[in-house]
């Protein structure tokens, strides 16, 4: 190892950060089954040590990995529904989440089933899941009932198994249509589907070139 890497991974402020990160790298490629200390250390290039120093064991550091998941899943959703003003904008707000977001990479996907699989098969990750619907439940209550905003947000879980599984899905179109009828809402008509101005931002701001 030469002197420059010496010296950086002595002085790695953003270390445990790097290890997280590519700890849900390795779940997405080898699933939580496959990820080992061992793994993530190789992934994230930083001595196994690290792993002991900066987590209270495998499960320790997979539950981090998923809270920085399920949380920016949280933010990004969140986002896109302060664009809505009306629940039909909700609508189109919700199914653009769902094609452009949950289903956008094979990686998000994956580690989004790795974490339901965990969670149905171990308690202790279940404060993640519970914390990730209540947020978009809340959310979705703020244009509907709780009832209706548990439903609509179930087709929102089972659209994602869906996909996982190679389903054809409907398109943005259909989606929206799916969730206008789960609301209670009039179909709309070939030329009526749009996105709320804050929408439109959003997702200027995120096909934007990095400098």
């Amino acid at each position: 190892m030469s002197q420059e890497n010496r010296a950086r991974r002595r002085f790695d402020p953003e270390r445990k950060r790097r290890i997280i990160e590519a700890c849900l790298d390795v779940i997405a490629e080898r699933g939580t089954a496959g990820t080992s200390h061992r793994t993530v250390a190789s992934a994230a290039d930083v001595p196994l040590g690290s792993m002991t120093y900066h987590f209270d064991g495998i499960d320790d550091l997979m539950h981090q990995a998923f809270d920085l998941f399920v949380q920016r899943s949280i933010d990004l959703f969140a986002a896109r529904m302060d664009g809505a003003c009306d629940a039909g904008e909700a609508c189109e707000v919700i199914a653009r989440h769902i094609e452009g977001d949950l289903l956008s990479t094979t990686r998000d996907l994956t580690i989004n089933l790795e974490l339901y699989t965990i969670a149905a098969r171990d308690p202790a990750f279940r404060d993640l899941t519970d914390r990730w619907m209540a947020a978009s439940r809340a959310r979705i209550e703020r244009f509907f009932d709780p009832e209706t905003a548990a439903l609509v947000d179930a087709f929102v879980e089972g659209a994602t198994l869906h996909r996982a599984l190679g389903a054809p899905t409907p398109g943005t179109a259909g989606t929206i249509s799916a969730i206008r009828r789960i609301a209670g809402l009039e179909p709309l008509g070939e030329n009526e589907q749009r996105v709320p101005k804050a929408e439109r931002q959003l997702e200027g701001s995120a096909e934007a070139p990095e400098m």
